[in-house]
Order: C-alpha cells, then sequence, then structure tokens
C-alpha cells in the first residue's frame, strides 16, 4: 500500500494537476480533500488541454476511482457540467463518488460571497466569488447542508426553508437585495440530487477499506500552503485547510496511513489575489514571468502577480507539511531570463532571518535577500538531471540546499513527458 499526498507550497497555481496526473497511473484511488470551484488544475495530454475545478486530475486515466472527499464544498450545477464536458470528450466519469459528508454550496452562498467582497471595498480578501467562504461558514456554524441530506427530499427541504429564514433577513436589511424563493432552491437542488445521487456515498469507510486491501491512493491537493486558514497569510487566505494535515480531516485517513508528502512549486513564485508578496516583482520583469509562464488563473483568468522564488516560503512549507520530496515546475519559463534571481532569506531592520512571520505587517516590512544566477536554455529532449544545463543544476542544487528537501521531479514542459523524475 502507498498513500501520497500532493500540496502546493506557494500560493497556488504551481501545477499540481500535472503532477496528480502522472502520479495517478500507478494509484487505486485518487481523492481531493479541501476547496471547491475556486480552485482549478490545468493539464496537458498529448497537446489537449484539460481544466478540471472540482473533479479529481486521476479522471483522465481509465479505470481509477477518484472520490470528492468529504473536505470539499461542492457546487452541484458546476459539479454535473465538469462531469458532461468530459464525458463529451470521451473521458468517463463513471467511477466518479462524492463524500456523503462534503458540504453543498447553495444560491445564497454565492450572492452573499459577492455581497461581502463589494462591503470590504478596498479591503477585499480577492475571492473568485464562487461561495466557497460562506459554505464553510456555514459549515462552522452548524446549519450547512452535507450531500447526505440531498437523498432525501424532506429533510432538503426542511433545511432550505430554515437557512433562508435568516439569509433572507441578511439579503433584505443589510444589503438592500430580494430574497431568494425557497421553492425555486427546492427544484433546483432536487433535479441535481436525482442526477448525481447515486454518486454519493460513504467515502470514508470507502477509502479504510481501500488501505486495509493495501490499494494505493492518492490524495490531490487544490489551493497550497500560504492560502490555508491556520497556516497561509491571514486573512488573505482560502476557507479551508489544502496542507498535508487536511487529508486527514478532509479526507478521512489517519495521519499514520501517509507515506509520502510531495510539495510542488514553481522556479519562481505567483499569487492571485491581494495579500503580501515579499519578492514580487510590479515591474517589467514580473510582467515578463508572466507572459512566458502564461500566468493566468485557470478558475478566473485574472492575471497573476509574479516574482521571484521564495526558498523562506518553501522551507516554511516543508516543515507545515512534512514534505518528502520536491516537484519544481517552470524551470524551462526562467531559464529565458539573462539573470535570475532567488531570495534565499528576508533582511528585516539589519537581521537576517529565514523564519516566516505570522504578522502581515512584518512581512510587508521585510526585504528579500537575493541570491544571483546566470539564465539557461532548456530542450524537451532532456530526460536527465544530468542533461540540464549546467546554470540550471547550480539553481536545483540551491534549492534543495536552502529548504533541507530534495528535488525529485523537475518540470521541463506543460506536458506529461516534459518531466525528470531523479
Amino acid at each position: 500500500m502507498s498513500v501520497k499526498v500532493i500540496v502546493g507550497t506557494q500560493w497556488g497555481d504551481e501545477g499540481k494537476g500535472k503532477y496528480v496526473d502522472i502520479l495517478a497511473q500507478n494509484a487505486d484511488y485518487i481523492v481531493r480533500f479541501s476547496g471547491g470551484n475556486n480552485a482549478g488544475h490545468t493539464i496537458v495530454v498529448n497537446g489537449e488541454k484539460f481544466a478540471l475545478h472540482l473533479i479529481p486530475s486521476g479522471i483522465l486515466h481509465p479505470g481509477k476511482i477518484c472520490i470528492i472527499g468529504n473536505g470539499v464544498v461542492v457546487d452541484p450545477g458546476v459539479l454535473i457540467t465538469e462531469m458532461k464536458d468530459l464525458d463529451s470528450r470521451g473521458i468517463s466519469t463513471s467511477d466518479l463518488y462524492i463524500s456523503d459528508r462534503a458540504h453543498v454550496i447553495m444560491p445564497y452562498h454565492i450572492i452573499l460571497d459577492k455581497l461581502q467582497e463589494e462591503f470590504r471595498g478596498s479591503n477585499s480578501i480577492g475571492t473568485t466569488k464562487r461561495g466557497i467562504g460562506p459554505c464553510y461558514a456555514d459549515k462552522i456554524d452548524r446549519c450547512g447542508i452535507r450531500m447526505c441530506d440531498l437523498l432525501d427530499k424532506d429533510t432538503l427541504c426542511n433545511k432550505i426553508v430554515e437557512n433562508l429564514k435568516l439569509k433572507n433577513l441578511i439579503l433584505e436589511n443589510v444589503y438592500n437585495q430580494k430574497p431568494l424563493c425557497a421553492e425555486e432552491i427546492i427544484e433546483t437542488y432536487w433535479a441535481y440530487a436525482l442526477e448525481i445521487q447515486h454518486r454519493i456515498l460513504d467515502t470514508a469507510t470507502m477509502l479504510f477499506d481501500a488501505a486495509t486491501q493495501h490499494k494505493d491512493i492518492l490524495f490531490e491537493g487544490a489551493q497550497a500552503t500560504f492560502l490555508d486558514l491556520d497556516f497561509g497569510t491571514y486573512p488573505y487566505v482560502t476557507s479551508s485547510n489544502p496542507i498535508a494535515g487536511g487529508v486527514c480531516t478532509g479526507g478521512s485517513l489517519p495521519p499514520s496511513h501517509i507515506h509520502e508528502v510531495i510539495g510542488v512549486l514553481k522556479a519562481y513564485t505567483s499569487r492571485v489575489g491581494s495579500g503580501p508578496f515579499p519578492t514580487e516583482q510590479n515591474n517589467s520583469i514580473g510582467d515578463r514571468i508572466r507572459e512566458l509562464g502564461h500566468e493566468y488563473g485557470t478558475t478566473t483568468g485574472r492575471p497573476r502577480r509574479c516574482g521571484w522564488l521564495d526558498t523562506v516560503m518553501i522551507k516554511f512549507s516543508a516543515r507545515v507539511n512534512g514534505l518528502t520530496s520536491l516537484a519544481l515546475n517552470h524551470i524551462d519559463t526562467i531559464g529565458k531570463l539573462d539573470k535570475i534571481h532567488l531570495c534565499s532569506g528576508y533582511d528585516r531592520n539589519g537581521q537576517i532571518t529565514t523564519a516566516y512571520p505570522a504578522s502581515l505587517k512584518l512581512l510587508e516590512e521585510v526585504k528579500p535577500v537575493y541570491e544571483v544566477f546566470d539564465g539557461w536554455e532548456l530542450t524537451p529532449d532532456m530526460k536527465s538531471f544530468e542533461q540540464l544545463p549546467k546554470n540550471a543544476i547550480l539553481y536545483v542544487n540551491r534549492i534543495e540546499e536552502l529548504t533541507g528537501v530534495h528535488v525529485k521531479y523537475i518540470g521541463i514542459g506543460k506536458d506529461r513527458e516534459n518531466t525528470i523524475i531523479r
């Protein structure tokens, strides 16, 4: 049995989907354990691009059991659309299942998400406005609607009616909006339920049994460490725990079952939305990285903020997640620059530190300490680490030294074949 976890080590968009796709070949089960359709994985297979938002990337491999875990919040309409799109392209979704404990995104979650962001004005968090945060808030407030509630119409009706009592008061009296109609929501969601109810199962027991039978399980992370609700750049974070520990709460397997934790990173840094970013290059260099790396959101299309690789971040990620290896993407992209900067520490009032602060004020005050490397050029036919240009090897070796984690996977292109495994 092998249980592997793939997590993002930065602010997301590191290319986790590619490694899920690669490692899924030898997995029996692929499980998404956090987030919602605010995340997106773009995978290129034989030149064909697939953008997945809720469904695990392992779906691209026939015969694999794919699970949307209890830690995910699910918009049924988005899920059904995504399934139909895959089916129309010849990708079977017959082995896709959803935890009966996963929470359901409702129309009022999406509306409140948008209204709350507008209310924050210049202090907006930069959410995708897809209802993720309000859905998780209801989960914590113990008034959420779960997938198991879609299996019984009376339960579903009662919960929608009960929730709308408060939601409509907020919509009308706080935001001056029209109230929502319970009957319309019930009709829409019961139709969703009839379409997906055969996929809603006790996936916790399913995964426990799989582990007992020594099956290979791969947990697919969405978002990343610095978007984690507890360890990210709070409050500019997501509403769940996309770190490796989230596997236990959102994927239902205990920590003793986990064998490997693979941290994915880019050879530079990017982030979407607001929040501090010490190595950001809000200049022509950042623009150049964005265009070379095609840094636009899979889910939103928003241009990403870009800057140099920050190994203080990666070292922090390694500790929080218990990383056993790194998967480094875009080594080909960053090599196209004449000079490449690598952040090895922070200068805080003349003191050099490699500790990542919790305080955003402190994070905004630090100045990155850089090491400079000459660029390089890669070709798709390079199949081993030793074949890489000398400057690229020096860059990778220095990342290992600064983070204390072995770089096992190196991405030199978009396709799954453009990956060096050491």
